[in-house]
């Protein structure tokens, strides 16, 4: 069984910079995309920065400029370099990742932006 688990979350203030991590766990072959989410208080989830297998990323409107997400395949290990945070980029971060069209989630971390 697949299992994703975050971490480099933290409080941070405005304009500091925080990277997450994400790792894989369990046999893995291949995966079709890994992707961080966030969610604030009382908001929907929403796509922050995604990777396909070929290596193309997309990123929110919100946090471009500012954050990098990348891989490490033999590590089965995504990565999101947050940059220039702001207030509103606070939230509980989640990893998602599709392998042969399953898609499996990770518990979250909280990253924190102070003004």
């Amino acid at each position: 069984q697949v299992q994703l688990v975050e971490s480099g979350g933290g409080l941070v203030q405005a304009g500091g910079s925080l990277r997450l991590s994400c790792a894989a766990s369990g046999t893995i072959f291949s995966f079709n995309s890994m992707a961080w989410y966030r969610q604030a208080p009382g908001q929907q989830r929403e796509l922050v920065a995604g990777i396909i297998s070929s290596g193309s990323t997309n990123y929110a409107d919100s946090v471009k400029g500012r954050f990098t997400i990348s891989r490490a395949n033999v590590k089965n290990t995504v990565y999101l370099q947050m940059n220039s945070l702001k207030p509103e980029d606070t939230g509980v971060y989640y990893c998602n990742v599709v392998i042969v069209g399953t898609g499996y989630w990770g518990q979250g971390t909280q990253a924190t932006v102070s003004s």
